[in-house]
């Protein structure tokens, strides 16, 4: 349910308990200013946010590596073949 500020400070009881059920949305005009949640919805939230920001790009590749070994995967990849590298050859021909 979306709230205006004056009225859900008038019915604060109400919100709170209608919060129980679902977020409540308080506006100020038409502007989102402020969500009342249930605290269990809340406490799950902040777990969440706080396990994310605790995570490094070599804790999720460590994790994917943890997975492919224990389903047994192996990425294969192709030899390499050795191509043309404009850049470098371009580099070679102006060497002094």
């Amino acid at each position: 349910m979306n709230w205006r500020i004056a009225e859900a400070k008038q019915k604060f009881s109400e919100l709170i308990n209608a919060a129980l059920k679902e977020p409540q949305r308080i506006y100020n005009r038409t502007q989102l200013v402020a969500v009342v949640v249930e605290a269990e919805l809340f406490e799950e939230f902040l777990s969440w946010h706080q396990q994310r920001e605790e995570r490094s790009l070599a804790d999720a590749f460590g994790e994917l590596r943890q997975m492919a070994a224990e389903e047994n995967y192996i990425l294969e990849t192709p030899s390499r073949q050795n191509r043309s590298n404009p850049f470098a050859d371009r580099l070679n021909d102006l060497s002094v």
